[in-house]
């Protein structure tokens, strides 16, 4: 998988919302074991030590979790998926919505193109 980071936000952090994004999709389902850090860091082209940090950090969101001996997984805490869910859409939404603004567009105006989106 080649990625193209994007130079502004930190490597680490794109790592995190790939990662989060394919939990909170069900890409990585409740309790799958993932791959080592090393095979990770090579599937998303970046050093271990980057993959690693990434990883830690999800850890502490409470989206994966270690067991000692067997490896990391995804957390199994429904609750947790669905709030980095809801914050994840939220995030995309204000960024669409912002985005819009600039454009020019009115709030009605931007309902009205959402509305016409959803019943694709």
């Amino acid at each position: 998988m080649a990625n193209d980071y994007s130079s502004n936000v930190p490597i680490y952090l794109q790592i995190m919302n790939d990662v989060k994004l394919r939990i909170v999709s069900g890409v990585w389902e409740p309790g799958q074991r993932l791959q080592s850090v090393r095979d990770l860091a090579v599937e998303f082209s970046v050093n271990p030590n980057t993959m690693q940090r990434a990883l830690s950090e999800l850890e502490r969101d409470g989206l994966l979790y270690t067991e000692r001996t067997s490896g990391r997984y995804v957390s199994q805490d429904q609750q947790k998926i669905s709030k980095a869910r809801s914050g994840m859409a939220e995030e995309y939404t204000e960024s669409y919505y912002n985005a819009m603004q600039k454009l020019g567009y009115k709030n009605e105006e931007i309902i009205k193109i959402v509305s016409n989106k959803s019943s694709l």
